[in-house]
């Protein structure tokens, strides 16, 4: 039910002319330096993409291909990598750590000099990609020393290429596309055959799925949800993806649905507690982003725009908006957390747009208290975990304590046991019963109450 209501998203953005998400076979990539070239291939300069200061610097993205799944081999992208393949150069290390192995080095460059060689001819025909082949063929490393950014290109960045008055990538190139997408589609239907559990039909089976990116505190360079890779998973003795079959396409589709969700500034992605949690809709609606603003802390620039949208949602329960309009519209949440090389799923929530706004109204009624008029009218969920955790900090709030909250909240049932222990706990050690706290309180009693007494009319 996750994979496929995933997929359905996918293909419901893929759809809307207006977003973004990447075609099979692609990804949205940052890549920090660009490699210009002439037509002969000599370097004309590197540009730095980068925007901001400091440790805020992001750079831009851009439509590649999609990143091979790394292993401890060599592995490499198609006109685009870090600097160790496509440069041959080895990355600076801190003293103390074992420096790459030369003839590992010299490998990797090899191997993405052959995979664009692997290209088909017409491909290899192109002005663009012959450029490169020459740049890498005459690269001389001792005059890249000379360059300004030597010491970017030393921290091993991802670099791609760009001909001279070109406004997109080598790879972006028409033919170059074109080549891309008919390689996805060849070995989409060139591995195991088996029933996709997605789609229902009959396709080549993902052997290991694409890596799920932006879940906080899982590895770095990505995890999964799907995966088998000790004796134990396997069934039948059947490897890997076989174990639980779904499509190259399928499996690229979930997996991008998901990354989209969890990216970077997302306006649907929530961190509770170490859950990582994404709201999305069958139909596109407006519930979609504002719950992240209702549950979330406020943002700097736009400090009342919490309190704004919790207003408009009660004015629209009120006035009966969500039953006329899009209360019916299947409404998802789903809640990630690291767990070693994978990824767990701490929650999962099928609802209705309808259902969900009278949820969240309640909670907002429950935990309602009197308090001070510099303080938030409504409290976002952070702040009330928070206030539970030792010191203050969010690195103390119980794990499982978040997410039972969210889901209480969610379901409309009583919020969890453990949550008024942790409150009154904290009170008793610290002695002072702050806002959130009494507030905590409160929505529990009330909860309890109401649950113990389903049929009194408040």
């Amino acid at each position: 039910m996750i994979l496929q209501a995933l997929y359905d998203y996918y293909q419901r953005k893929l759809a809307d002319p207006e977003d973004t998400l990447p075609p099979f076979g692609f990804e949205w990539k940052e890549i920090p330096l660009i490699i210009e070239i002439d037509a002969d291939g000599k370097l004309v300069q590197i540009e730095d993409t980068r925007e901001g200061a400091g440790r805020k610097k992001q750079a831009r993205a851009y439509l590649v291909q999609q990143a091979v799944k790394k292993t401890r081999g060599v592995a490499t992208n198609l006109l685009w990598a870090n600097a160790e393949y496509v440069l041959g150069i080895p990355r600076k290390v801190k003293p103390g750590q074992k420096k790459p192995a030369p003839d590992r080095i010299r490998a990797q460059h090899q191997a993405f000099m052959q995979r664009i060689a692997e290209l088909p001819p017409e491909a290899l025909a192109d002005e663009g990609v012959q450029a490169v082949r020459s740049f890498l063929e005459n690269l001389d490393c001792k005059a890249l020393i000379r360059l300004p950014l030597w010491k970017e290109l030393r921290a091993n960045p991802n670099l791609s290429f760009r001909l001279q008055g070109d406004s997109e990538l080598v790879c972006q190139r028409p033919v170059v596309k074109a080549a891309i997408e008919q390689m996805a589609e060849t070995a989409a239907d060139s591995g195991e055959k088996g029933i996709c559990l997605i789609t229902g039909d009959e396709r080549g089976i993902s052997r290991l799925h694409p890596a799920i990116k932006g879940v906080w505190g899982a590895q770095t360079s990505g995890a999964n949800i799907v995966s088998f890779n000790l004796d134990a998973f396997r069934s039948w003795c059947k490897e890997q993806g076989a174990n639980a079959p779904v499509g190259e396409r399928p499996a690229f589709a979930y997996t991008t649905a998901l990354n989209h969700l969890l990216r970077k500034g997302s306006p649907q992605r929530l961190q509770v507690g170490d859950s990582s949690t994404v709201f999305w809709a069958e139909k596109p609606t407006e519930m979609e982003t504002a719950v992240v603003d209702i549950f979330g802390e406020p943002v700097k620039d736009d400090p009342d725009r919490q309190t704004e949208k919790v207003r408009a949602l009660f004015h629209s329960i009120h006035v009966g908006r969500y039953v006329e309009d899009d209360a019916a519209i299947r409404f998802y949440v789903l809640g990630l957390a690291p767990n070693a090389a994978r990824i767990a799923v701490r929650f999962w929530k099928v609802t209705t747009v309808g259902e969900l706004a009278e949820h969240i109204v309640r909670h907002f009624e429950d935990i309602r208290i009197e308090h001070g008029e510099k303080q938030p009218e409504y409290l976002p969920l952070f702040r009330l975990l928070v206030s539970t955790a030792t010191q203050g900090k969010a690195d103390n709030i119980s794990p499982n304590l978040a997410g039972d909250m969210l889901r209480a909240i969610l379901d409309g049932a009583p919020y969890p046991r453990t949550l008024l222990a942790a409150a009154v706990q904290r009170i008793r050690a610290e002695h002072e019963i702050t806002y959130p706290r009494a507030a905590l309180i409160k929505g529990c009693i009330n909860r309890a109450t109401r649950n113990s007494n389903p049929e009194k009319k408040e």
